[in-house]
This record gives C-alpha cells, sequence and structure tokens, in this order.
C-alpha cells in the first residue's frame, strides 16, 4: 500500500503539489502521469524516502511492505560491495553482504572449528539460502535472458556499460528483488520491443502494488488499473488504463468548460440585477444585498477549469554556415580491454545531413558519440572538423549539465549575455520561471533534457552530436524535438531508441552498428531503431 495525506511539496518557490491525498490499495496498478516538469518524479523520491536536499514537504506518506525502485536516473556505481552488475543485483537482497559475510565465516571457521563459529556459519548459510542465494545465478540468468542481456554483462564494471545494458541491470536487480511493492520511473527507457514485451508480461504477473511513471503509452494501456494525474499542483483519479484515462480527462474537462460558462453567465445576470435595484426602495435594495451575497457565494465555488495543456514548439536559431564536410570520420575503432566496439567506422557528413545511428545495444552507439564529440579518444582511426565548424554535444546521461548551478546558471552567457535572453530561450524550451531558478540536479529527467536542449541553443553550434535527447520527454515535447531538427539549418548526427523522434527529425542517412555500414536513409531503418 502507498498513501498520502493532506501532502504538499516544494522546491524554492515553486509548487509542485498542494494538499494531495492519495492512496495505491495492495495490489493494484496504478500509474502517475503528467506533463514534464509537474512533478512526477519528485513526488516518487518522496514516497521512497530519498528526496533532493532542496525539497520541502508538509504531510504525510506511508508505504506498507518492502519496497523496490527502479529510479530514472541510476546511481553511478550501483548499489553492492563492488561496482559491478552482479553485486548491484545480489544487493536487491542484500546477497552481496551476506555472502561477503558467508566467506569471511568460513574462513574463520577453517581456522577455529569451535561451536560459536560452527553456529555462525551455520546461521548465515542458512539465511544465505532461504534468501534463495543459491539459485541466484539461474534467477539472474533467466532475467537477462528475458531482456536480451548477454549474462557476461553483469559482471562488467557499471560504469562501463551503456544506457540500454544499465537500464536492463537495474531492472534485473528490481524483479530478482521481489518486493512488495513496485515504484518505477520509466522502466521502458533504451528498452526494444521485445524486451519491452518481455518486461511488461513480468509486471502484469506482478501480484503487489505498483506504481509507474511511465511516457510510454502501450505500457500504461497494458499495466495499470488506474491513473493519478499531476496537474497544476493537484493530484486528480480516473479509473481504467491511460486511453481510458485520456478519454474521461477531455470529458470532465469539456463538463467543466460548460459549467463554468454557465455560472459566468448566472453571475453576471443576477449582478446586472442587482446593480438595478441599488439605490431605489429599502426592501430592494436589501434583495440587491442578498444578491450580492449570492454572487459571492457562487464565486467561491465556481467550477475550477483546468489549464490546457499547451502545444509544445521549440526553435534553434539559424546556424552559422560551416564548410560542405563538417566532419570526416576515418578508420575509427573503439577497444575496451579485450572488447572490440568498433573496427573501422568511416564516413563524411555534409552540411545539413542528418544521420541517425542506429544498432542493438552495447553496438558501440554512444562510444561513436563520444569519439566524435571529442570527450573520448578512438583506440584508433580519425576524426576531422571541416572548416568554421562549432560543435555541440548533448550526452545521453546529461554530463554537461552542472548539476550544483542553477538552470538559468548552466546557459552560456557569452552569447545570451542577459538575463532576460536566457530566461527567454529557457522558457521557449518549457522551463518555468520557477524551475530556471532551481539546482539543475533537482530538474526531473525531462527537465534535465530540455535545459541540455536549450544549452545547445545558446551555445550557436552547427554541427550537433546527439545521444538520446528525448529520453523522459513526454510525448508532444518528443515529437515537437524532431520537428525542431527536421528544419534545423545544420548538421546532425544522433542516436536515439525513440521511433517516434526519428520520423519527426526524417533522417537523410543512416550509420547502421554494429555492421557499421553508412547509407542514405530508408523507411524500413526505423526497424533497426526499435531493436536500440
Amino acid at each position: 500500500m502507498i498513501s498520502g495525506t493532506d501532502l504538499t511539496i516544494e522546491i524554492g518557490n515553486r509548487s509542485l503539489v498542494r494538499g494531495a491525498g492519495f492512496l495505491v490499495p495492495t495490489g493494484e496498478k496504478v500509474g502517475l502521469v503528467g506533463r514534464n516538469g509537474t512533478g512526477k518524479s519528485t513526488l516518487i523520491s518522496v514516497l521512497v524516502g530519498d528526496p533532493a536536499p532542496e525539497v520541502r514537504t508538509i504531510g504525510e506518506v506511508r508505504t506498507m511492505g518492502v519496497v523496490g525502485f527502479l529510479p530514472q536516473v541510476p546511481p553511478p556505481r550501483g548499489l553492492g560491495i563492488d561496482a559491478l552488475g552482479f553485486s548491484h543485483v545480489l544487493s536487491g537482497r542484500g546477497l552481496d553482504r551476506l555472502d561477503e559475510d558467508l566467506t569471511r565465516a568460513r574462513d574463520e571457521m577453517a581456522e577455529d572449528p569451535s561451536a560459536e563459529a560452527i553456529e555462525r556459519f551455520s546461521a548465515l548459510e542458512e539465511r544465505y539460502r532461504d534468501l534463495g542465494g543459491y539459485e541466484a545465478e539461474a534467477t539472474m540468468a533467466r532475467l537477462a535472458d528475458g531482456l536480451g542481456l548477454r549474462q557476461e554483462v553483469l559482471f562488467d564494471d557499471i560504469e562501463s556499460l551503456s544506457g540500454g545494458q544499465r537500464r536492463r541491470v537495474d531492472i534485473i536487480r528490481l524483479l530478482f528483488q521481489q518486493p512488495d511493492v513496485m515504484i518505477l520511473d520509466e522502466p521502458t527507457n533504451h528498452l526494444d520491443a521485445s524486451a519491452k514485451r518481455w518486461l511488461m508480461d513480468e509486471l502484469a504477473g506482478f501480484g503487489g502494488t505498483m506504481l509507474v511513471i511511465s511516457h510510454d503509452l502501450e505500457l500504461l494501456d497494458r499495466s495499470i488499473d488506474r491513473v493519478l494525474h499531476l496537474q497544476d499542483g493537484r493530484l486528480t483519479e480516473y479509473k481504467g488504463n491511460y486511453t481510458t484515462f485520456q478519454t474521461r480527462l477531455a470529458e470532465d474537462q469539456a463538463q467543466r468548460v460548460k459549467a463554468s460558462a454557465q455560472e459566468e453567465k448566472e453571475i453576471k445576470r443576477l449582478s446586472t440585477l442587482a446593480d438595478s435595484m441599488r439605490g431605489q426602495t429599502e426592501k430592494r435594495a436589501k434583495t440587491a444585498k442578498a444578491l450580492d451575497r449570492r454572487v459571492e457565494r457562487m464565486q467561491s465555488s465556481r467550477t475550477e477549469v483546468h489549464r490546457s495543456e499547451k502545444q509544445v514548439r521549440m526553435r534553434l536559431p539559424t546556424p552559422e554556415r560551416s564548410g560542405t564536410t563538417p566532419i570526416e570520420v576515418e578508420g575509427l575503432a573503439v577497444v575496451y580491454d579485450t572488447n572490440t566496439v568498433l573496427k573501422r567506422v568511416r564516413f563524411a557528413a555534409h552540411r545539413g545531413d542528418r544521420i541517425a545511428v542506429v544498432g542493438r545495444n552495447g553496438a558501440g552507439k554512444s562510444s561513436l558519440l563520444r569519439c566524435l564529440a571529442g570527450v573520448q579518444a578512438p583506440t584508433r582511426g580519425t576524426v576531422g572538423l571541416g572548416t568554421n565548424v562549432h560543435l555541440g554535444y548533448f550526452a545521453q546521461e546529461h554530463e554537461q549539465i552542472d548539476t550544483e548551478a542553477l538552470a538559468i546558471d548552466n546557459v552560456d552567457d557569452s552569447v545570451l549575455r542577459t538575463d532576460k535572453e536566457r530566461r527567454a530561450l529557457l522558457g521557449s524550451f518549457g522551463l518555468t520561471g520557477a524551475a530556471m531558478d532551481q539546482p539543475a540536479g533537482s530538474l526531473s529527467g525531462g527537465e534535465r533534457a530540455k535545459l541540455g536542449l536549450a544549452m545547445l541553443a545558446a551555445g550557436r553550434s552547427n554541427l550537433l552530436i546527439l545521444d538520446e535527447p528525448t529520453n523522459n520527454l513526454d510525448p508532444a515535447s518528443v515529437d515537437a524535438v524532431g520537428r525542431m531538427f527536421r528544419h534545423w539549418e545544420g548538421t546532425i548526427i544522433v542516436v536515439s531508441h525513440e521511433p517516434a523522434f526519428v520520423e519527426a527529425l526524417e533522417p537523410t542517412h543512416c550509420l547502421r552498428l554494429p555492421d557499421e555500414r553508412y547509407d542514405y536513409w530508408r523507411d524500413e531503418d526505423i526497424d533497426i531503431v526499435l531493436m536500440r
């Protein structure tokens, strides 16, 4: 069970949730929905007891049972004793530390086989067995196979994994934990179609309580019984899946608009009538005062009309003209220890090209983009920039953002010199005035993505290297970002797992990995995007 009573959540002068009450009963599956920046991830952080230092809460939240949490932004080194995927997964049941204690007790028993040492080892061994320690590897193997993750990846350093591999490891940990309550923040980020279907089946068979944030409409339609809609600080409950919610939300809004218009008409009629009676007889004056009181009561209980969500529009400035060939790659290879990720990538981009880099997880897409952006040196090969090229890089995990600084202070002031200009730019990317004055680390994943895009706009780049620019964005923003880049006159090289974004972008060329084949974009290449 998850519940909240009179819950208010604030960051700075920004109120995200106001006086909310809600209940997710035991065994129910609920979707928490709303546009980017409404406060969904912050609300979840309060529920799991790990809000950012800037977050202030009033009211009460309760969870009953063991809680498993899948965060939108994972802890860099994982949660295990060692920074390995295997240790991270074991930590879901505390088996990483228990295994270490068991090994130590076994060594102590070998050195001194006293009754006390034997009893200590036996107690630890029994607990290890009860928690499924001896079946742990088999369980992990089943989960890894279901998610399409090579089992040996679990023994790699977590920080060396791609975004898709890391997401799968985090999901394996959550499912391995076998919690009573699951709280998931964007669980299908980085997952391909087959892994999504497998995860949806796993979640459908989960008998506990589930609260999920997702912009994956298929997941919400298949996996939830009820919706909590967060808008303008209010939580509103709707029964049914996401499609049902959308229908009922539209009906509710239409009814509110109609009722509000009728109330406005009646208030105007009564006010006009009251005004016509003033200054006449004493009896009519008393009637006018009675009508005034009636108008006041009606105004205090007016039907609230929720603000309509504005269509998302984003725009990049017209870039300075680069040379004919902004970037040329020759024989680029990337090798990690004995693992060859890229062998011999070769291509040349022409001014105005929109190049989509596609392929399965672990094929080297992010490694390639880091080399193109100059933040990682290739093992072999060269990356050459053409004349008058200004490169901008959007990193998958938003490493370009200073999370300690305010959002507005992340925007380069060498071009946009005034505070007013920077605020106008951030606003055009959908960041509110209050969000601009928050530490960037306290922004939601979607807001961080928008901040990163705004930073590119401020940098006046004419060659953009984009690694998953739409992660955590709501559907309207995904489409808006794709259209923005489609109409931009610069050169783009992008990795994306989001088919809707790629379709809106309309790529001109495609680099297919691991084949390392560069060619014109074909409509069937969208199927490779789904592989991720």
